[in-house]
């Protein structure tokens, strides 16, 4: 496999015109030059990922969750409860540590730009998961959900499936386990996040948890940043680098996180979640992998799905709906800036 080399801190023999700049494997500086840019799509994102800036102390009526945590979920519900978080705040927690790695090999500043600001913003969703838990279940309980993947193996082969996608990367770090790296991290971001996202809005559908799911819009919210940033990264390489791009592989790659979601997923809803029916819930994932598919120029691989089964999720989402208004307009108010540009360029 063809090695390929992280960026040196430092080189000043190199230069940073625009014309010259690839997305990886070019030699730069090490300056950000930031006033000229060759991917103005990052541009965009920039201004979206700054003005989405938040922090989950403000979020209130957790402790509201508490109560109905114990008075309103059956005792399925709060164990799907706990798993799911165990499993997003496993996501969160590599995602957090790891980007910083990848980020040595980018050879675009206006990509570690908006790289660096994605670490960052991963860091505070695994600080919202610990202000849930602080807030919804008792302290006795805590390390069990954070660490239910030692005992549950299902859950731990999700987890050592992206786990050494990324650790092999960082052990070999050639082109192919680099493109491999970036097909995982496309992965994690649109699909085991949005996959579990759909439980908790399906909790509030029924006016249950609704602070909770009120935090996951949040992190929701930056998530659309993060799968709208590797979609790009990915139609980039395939434009600028052919003989690193591979559709097979990351095809195969999307099969099986299909297949591994709809398992971990009957696994831990089992039929026990009001409006989340194992095809649904089955239906959904390929739902998904269609659509982001899509993003990539790439035809779904399951043309049979072509809508959405959990209506209730538009419903959520819709701002013409006077009875669910409050969540969308709760998350975009609550903004630092004034950039907020949602027409970037697929």
């Amino acid at each position: 496999m063809t090695k390929i080399n992280a960026n040196p801190l430092f080189n000043p023999a190199w230069d940073d015109l625009v014309e010259n700049r690839t997305i990886i494997k070019w030699n730069t500086t090490g300056l950000f030059q930031l006033n000229n840019t060759k991917y103005n799509w990052a541009k965009s994102l920039y201004q979206v990922m700054v003005g989405n800036f938040w922090v989950p102390e403000k979020v209130s009526w957790l402790g509201e969750d508490s109560v109905s945590f114990k008075k309103d979920l059956s005792e399925w519900e709060q164990r799907a409860y706990k798993w799911i978080l165990s499993f997003l705040i496993f996501l969160d927690s590599i995602q957090t540590v790891n980007l910083p790695n990848f980020n040595e090999y980018i050879t675009a500043p206006e990509i570690n730009l908006i790289m660096s600001i994605q670490a960052y913003q991963e860091a505070i969703h695994s600080q919202s998961y610990a202000t849930i838990l602080e807030s919804v279940v008792d302290s006795k309980v805590r390390d069990e959900i954070y660490y239910f993947w030692r005992d549950d193996e299902i859950l731990l082969e999700r987890n050592k499936f992206i786990g050494w996608i990324y650790q092999d990367f960082i052990d070999n770090p050639s082109e192919k386990n680099l493109f491999r790296w970036i097909v995982g991290n496309y992965l994690l971001e649109w699909l085991y996040f949005y996959n579990w996202f759909a439980f908790f809005d399906t909790l509030a559908d029924q006016w249950k948890m609704v602070a909770t799911d009120r935090m996951i819009n949040y992190i929701r919210r930056d998530e659309l940043t993060h799968v709208t940033l590797f979609a790009n990264i990915i139609r980039e390489i395939k434009k600028e680098f052919p003989e690193i791009y591979n559709e097979k592989m990351l095809l195969d790659m999307t099969k099986t996180a299909v297949e591994q979601e709809i398992k971990w997923s009957k696994h831990i809803i089992a039929w026990s979640i009001i409006g989340m029916s194992d095809i649904n819930i089955e239906n959904y994932t390929k739902y998904l992998a269609n659509q982001r598919l899509i993003l990539l120029w790439i035809n779904p691989i399951y043309p049979d799905i072509i809508t959405n089964p959990f209506k209730h999720l538009d419903r959520l989402q819709d701002n013409n709906s006077e009875k669910w208004n409050f969540f969308e307009s709760t998350v975009t108010n609550y903004t630092q800036s004034s950039s907020m540009k949602w027409g970037w360029d697929f």
